[in-house]
This record gives C-alpha cells, sequence and structure tokens, in this order.
C-alpha cells in the first residue's frame, strides 16, 4: 500500500487554512503544508514547535487533520511552550484536533510513542532536527517528511540519504523556495520488493503530478 494523493482534500485543506490563517501575517507556508499533509491523507501528522515560533504553520497541519479525519501531534520541549502554544491557538485549534506533547526526557523517546507517522515537519533552525527525523517512527506505506527553515539550518551538509543510512529509501526530494525554503522528501513504502527476482523484472516508472494548487510538478518512482 502506497500514498495517494487526493486533490479534492489538497483543495478543501487549502481553503479551510486560508480562512482560519488570515489574522496572522506570515508567509504561504501553512496552506501549502496543509494542502500537502491533506492531500496526501495523512493520518497522523507531526510537528516540532519551540516558544517564539510562527504559530500558522501549526494550524494549517490541525486543519489538515481535520480534513483527513486524523491526529495531528505537537512536540513541544517544555511547559513553558506548550502554554503559550495552547494561549496562541486558542479559538483557533480544537483540542480534539491537535496534542500537544512535551518532551520530557528525550525527543528520541517522545518520537516512539508515535508509530505509523506519514507526515513530518520539523524545524531546520533547531539543532535537534536531524535527531528527531532520525528517530521518527514512520508508516509503512510510506512518508512525507519537511524540513521548514531549509535556507536557515543549523547544521551544514545535510543530506536525506544520510538520514536513513542503511534504513527507508527516500525516493523523491525537492527543495521549494517557500518561505524560508521547505525542504521536502517523500520516504518509500516498506515491503514493495519482497518477490525477489521477480522485482527486477518489473522497470520502474516515473509518475509525474502537477500541484495545482501551487503549480509546483513533482516526480515519484513507483
Amino acid at each position: 500500500m502506497k500514498l495517494v494523493w487526493s486533490p479534492e482534500t489538497a483543495s478543501d485543506a487549502y481553503i479551510h487554512t486560508v480562512r482560519s490563517c488570515k489574522n496572522y501575517k506570515e508567509s504561504g507556508v501553512a496552506e501549502f503544508l496543509s494542502a500537502t499533509a491533506a492531500g496526501w491523507n495523512a493520518r497522523l501528522i507531526v510537528e516540532t514547535w519551540s516558544l517564539g515560533d510562527p504559530i500558522a504553520t501549526s494550524v494549517g497541519l490541525a486543519v489538515a487533520a481535520v480534513h483527513t479525519s486524523g491526529r495531528h501531534v505537537c512536540i513541544v520541549p517544555d511547559e513553558q511552550s506548550k502554554h503559550e502554544y495552547v494561549l496562541s491557538t486558542r479559538g483557533v485549534v480544537t483540542t480534539e484536533a491537535t496534542e500537544v506533547v512535551v518532551a520530557r526526557e528525550s525527543i528520541e523517546n517522545t518520537m516512539e510513542e508515535f508509530p505509523g507517522v506519514d507526515f513530518l515537519v520539523v524545524d531546520s533552525k533547531r539543532r535537534e532536527f536531524v535527531r528527531t527525523l532520525r528517530s521518527a517512527q514512520l508508516c509503512n506505506k510510506g512518508a512525507v517528511l519537511v524540513c521548514k527553515n531549509a535556507a536557515q539550518r543549523a547544521i551544514s551538509g545535510f543530506k536525506w540519504q544520510e538520514v536513513f543510512k542503511g534504513g527507508r529509501r527516500v525516493v523523491r526530494s525537492v527543495f521549494l523556495p517557500v518561505g524560508d525554503g521547505l525542504d521536502i522528501a517523500h520516504v518509500g513504502a516498506t515491503g514493495g520488493h519482497q518477490h525477489g527476482s521477480d522485482s527486477r523484472k518489473q522497470p520502474s516508472r516515473w509518475i509525474r503530478h502537477v500541484d495545482h494548487l501551487s503549480g509546483e510538478e513533482h516526480l515519484f518512482r513507483r
């Protein structure tokens, strides 16, 4: 089973996010990520957030979870961040749509509590963002991983292939000049090559998809 794109759900989430974020004077990151998460029918959306970060993206992800009947989990580093997050999203994000979790011990232990992540958003400005990516318990059908603020990375020389050394396969990655940069990777499904020699007889093929909301063209290999 693989991720399947739904343009209708993406469009609904995009419009909903535009309305929900009308009072936030931020870039179009929230609308884009909301449409992307909803379009891929993400059922477990996880993000990291810290005190002082913009809130619109989180609102967009919560909206996406509503449209996919999924879960939105926001992981924060401490109780102060949790308190500020709840205050900032009051009246916009419902408790039914979003769960705010404090990473009390380590980000690795916290990520283990959420198996089956199919949409993950981390902040590249935080030094622990690579650890967060590596410790994510990704969904077997595939996942979409997003590094926001990619133009301001806390570390240099980041490569998606090194995040999953000897593990999951990165099917496609792309950098988009949205906000302060979005670095997005599509991680393939597991169990896709279980038939040994049969898989070698079948040539891979590329699927072309044009996002009508952003105008971006994406290629995915199957």
